[in-house]
This record gives C-alpha cells, structure tokens and sequence, in this order.
C-alpha cells in the first residue's frame, strides 16, 4: 500500500534566487515580508503538532489563487476508503436486487391480470368468500346513500329551526307593539319557540345517527375493505406465480430448469402462505363487521324512529326521554365553542 500511494507535488516559487524577480524594490521587499510571515506560521504549525489524519494538502503556487485542490491525507491510507466503498456497493447491490424482484414480480402480475382478463389464463375461486365481499360492497353502497340522505335531512331540519326562531322572535317583537293583537301574536310566538326547541332536540337524536353511521361506513367497513384490498392483491400474485411453476413444469427437465423449477416452487410456497393468511384475516373481519353492523345498526334505528315519532307526535317528553336512553346530551345554548350544527 505504501509503495502505490498517492503522491502530491506543491509547487513552491524559488525565493533564493533573487536575480529571477524583478528589480522592483517594493515587489523584493513584498516577497520577503511574505516570507518571515510564512515563517512564522510554519513555526505555529510545528509547536502546535497538528494530526497528520486530519491534515490537508493545498496544491496551489505561492501568491497563486488561494483556492487550490484539497486532498484530505486521510484518504491516502486506503483502508477506510475501501470499507466505504464496500459498504456503498453493498447497499448499491441491494437496492438493485430489490428493484430487479419487484420489477419481475410486477411483470408476473400484469401477465396474470391480462391473461385472466381475456379468458386465456386461471385464477384462483373462493365462491363463498367472494359473495360475502360482493355483499359487504353492495351493503357500503346503500348505507352511504342513507348517510348522504340524512344528512341533507339534518341540513334541511336546521334550516327550519333556524326559520322558526326567527319567526318566534318576531312574533314576540310583535306582541310588545300591537296591543290589538297581543295575545294572538303572544300564542304563536311560544309556538314556535316551543317548536324550536323541540327541533334542536330531534337535530340532537339525528347528528348522533349520522355520526354513528358515519363510523360505521367510513372506518369499520373501509377497514375491512382495505384488507379485502390487500387479500385480492396477494390471490393475483400467487396466481401469477402458480401459473409460473406450471409452465415450467411443462418444459425439459435438464439441470438449469431443475434449478429454476425449485425457485419457483420456493416463490409459488411463499405466496401461497401469504394468500392463505390473508384470506383467514378477511374471513375474520367479515364476520365482526357483521356482527357490530347489526348491533350498531339495532341501536340507531330505534333510537331514529323514536325520535322522530316523538317529534311530529308533539311529545315533548317523549323525545327528551328517547335522547336520555341513548345518553345523548344537547350543547347548552350559548356556549363560546361552535355547535355541533356549525361543526357538520
């Protein structure tokens, strides 16, 4: 190592000759100032005993540019380069084996996806577990339109209340200014506020309905889909891989197709019991998925139909009983924090 390493030449202008400068005497008396400051760093340097390690060797000439080639003597030794080096390459390598096998496990997949597209090609069939899926799709479908529906109810609803408030203050405004008719001004004004209140009380029942559902359809069954996402994902590939092996069980037997055939068998193993675990995890979801829609569910259409039976009954106490048995509780007005009205 020592024997082939690097060496670095500095140049350094001859100052000893001074017959080779100029008979300028400002420019003599320069170069020798120069020369005693040099001088003393040169000192500086030796007393302070810097590292060799850490040293840099600046290739420039003298009164040059100060910005030269930089060579850390650090770098000189090998060693520590060379185990860089090696580590780069290392990482390299890997990263390259990793884009190599997901690039040709995307190319197995993209010819399984087509060749099951145009009938050309087999995949693998779960009847069962495939109608539960189409099921649970279809159940997402119809309870995002009652979201959507009781939504646009409690925005609507709002708006009425709103509307009667403000058709209740007036009445009393009125009552205050028509002596003549105070007392019918007065009758309706309590009517609406009465109607008022009740209708914050019905909007209280369906926010939390539309809460509720919302969970429900956003979460619990976007959760189970994802699942249901990442289950079919692993059927393709394992389909893609088994079709592989059986391609290459078809061909000749010599020793490089043996040895490709056990590669694939190790890879066709691998995806097989990735497929397998998913599809218990599905099955898994799916059944809790039903068992908590039918319980959340239960709850929520009782708690709507009591509420709005109540409401357009004219039984006060019967909605306010009906948000206490669902542990409901209404913001109290005049709160510094938007409603839950402002909120949705």
């Amino acid at each position: 190592m020592m024997s082939k390493a690097a060496t670095v030449e500095i140049p350094i202008n001859s100052n000893g000759d001074m017959s080779t400068l100029a008979e300028d005497d400002s420019l003599e008396q320069a170069t020798k100032r120069q020369w005693h400051l040099d001088e003393k760093d040169l000192q500086q340097v030796m007393v302070s005993g810097p590292n060799l390690n850490e040293t840099s060797i600046v290739s420039g000439g003298y009164g040059g540019s100060p910005q030269g080639v930089v060579i850390p003597t650090g770098s000189i030794k090998g060693s520590g380069s060379s185990a860089a080096d090696e580590a780069a390459r290392g990482v390299a390598a890997e990263k390259l084996d990793s884009v190599k096998k997901w690039g040709l496990n995307t190319y197995k997949c993209t010819k399984q996806m087509i060749s099951e597209r145009f009938g050309r090609g087999s995949r693998t069939v779960d009847l069962e577990l495939e109608a539960q899926i189409e099921l649970l799709r279809d159940t997402k479908r119809k309870y995002e339109s009652v979201l959507r529906l009781a939504r646009a109810l409690t925005d609507h609803f709002y708006n009425m209340v709103q509307t009667q408030q403000a058709l209740g203050d007036t009445f009393a405004d009125l009552s205050q200014k028509s002596p003549e008719l105070r007392d019918e001004f007065g009758y309706n004004a309590e009517t609406q506020k009465l109607l008022c209140h009740n209708g914050e009380t019905l909007l209280g029942a369906i926010n939390f309905f539309v809460c509720s559902i919302n969970t429900l359809v956003n979460k619990t069954m976007e959760d189970t889909l994802m699942t249901i996402k990442m289950f079919e994902n692993a059927r393709l590939e394992f389909d893609a891989y088994r079709s592989d092996l059986e391609e290459l069980s078809l061909g000749p037997r010599d020793a490089a197709a043996v040895a490709r055939i056990d590669a694939a068998q190790r890879h066709y193993q691998v995806q097989k019991d990735k497929y397998e675990r998913l599809r218990s995890d599905v099955c898994v979801k799916l059944k809790f998925l039903e068992e908590n829609k039918v319980k959340v569910m239960h709850k929520q259409l009782l708690l709507f139909h009591n509420a709005i039976s109540a409401y357009f009954a004219g039984n006060q106490q019967q909605l306010q009983q009906t948000l206490e048995h669902f542990n409901i509780k209404l913001k109290p007005p005049g709160a510094d924090k938007p409603s839950w009205l402002e909120e949705s």
